[in-house]
């Protein structure tokens, strides 16, 4: 398989000279942040953003960082970068967490509803590494997984998909795309624990995010029939999955109120449902 032309070398340059650094010293600078900071200066001097922000949840994840509160008003930052602005920002994190050699690595790939996962709720005992780009599709996300190939994940948890039938996308690219994703990781990670997540329901009328005449017109029984389509994939290919859905849906299909911010993206109650779900099976099967 033919992999993507790696972007920003000068950005690679410059993480190459972190090597010299001892193991020590980089894990404290990323459990402080401040490798984060880093990688935000480097690219501005490459990208020349000027005023661009990175907002923390796309940061490494442990329970030594502060809470991140995505589902607040005011993260708004997220719009801030362009697409490559972000490739190369998570470029600069899975080099860092192959540098300081980090036990346990646990990867979450996905859209904003991945991206805003609060750093505090994720499960302990793992390095979680959330490689997540505020509405990311499958294909961008299949294209990208390069960015993975030097770390060493025990596990990678998936969620993509419902960018894809916002944007009028077919479930049947959206199928293929996901078996590619999981046969690339497969390939590049043979001993790595390969997890398919459902997509979540969402608010229907009831929805006020800013794309809600896109939304609705996303029917439950379409998500429903993705779901099962992402189950089959997951069986094809020896990944496993994990069915969120239920734990969402209300009794006419949409996500439930007490559970969203907007009808799209979760609250404080939904980010624990799910939290709840990761910890059973970091419980059952990551038990050290």
């Amino acid at each position: 398989m033919a992999l993507p032309l790696q972007p920003y070398p000068q950005l690679r340059l410059a993480l190459n000279r972190l090597q010299g650094v001892p193991p020590w010293a980089l894990l404290s600078l990323v459990l402080n942040g401040l490798l984060f900071i880093t990688a935000m200066v480097m690219l501005r001097q490459l990208s020349q953003a000027g005023d661009a922000m990175l907002p923390q949840a796309n940061a490494f994840a442990s329970e030594q960082q502060p809470a991140v509160a995505p589902f607040e008003p005011g993260l708004g930052t997220r719009h801030s970068l362009d697409y490559e602005q972000w490739v190369a920002l998570l470029a600069a994190e899975a080099d860092a967490m192959v540098a300081i050699e980090a036990p346990h690595q646990t990867i979450l790939l996905g859209d904003s509803l991945t991206l805003w996962f609060p750093a505090n709720m994720l499960p302990g005992r793992r390095t979680w590494l959330n490689q997540a780009i505020s509405g990311e599709k499958s294909t961008g996300l299949r294209d990208r997984l390069y960015l993975l190939d030097q770390t060493s994940p025990e596990a990678v948890f998936i969620m993509v998909g419902i960018n894809d039938l916002i944007w009028g996308g077919s479930e049947a690219d959206l199928a293929y795309n996901v078996r590619k994703i999981v046969n690339y990781l497969h390939q590049t990670h043979p001993q790595t624990r390969v997890v398919v997540q459902s997509i979540l329901p969402h608010g229907g009328e009831m929805a006020t995010w800013e794309g809600r005449d896109r939304l609705v017109k996303v029917a439950p029984d379409q998500i429903r029939t993705v779901n099962g389509q992402l189950k089959a994939v997951a069986a094809e290919t020896g990944a496993e999955f994990l069915d969120l859905y239920p734990l969402f849906v209300n009794g006419e299909g949409y996500l439930r109120a007490d559970l969203t911010t907007d009808g799209l993206h979760l609250n404080e109650d939904g980010y624990m449902v799910w939290r709840t779900a990761l910890a059973l099976l970091n419980e059952t099967e990551f038990r050290p």
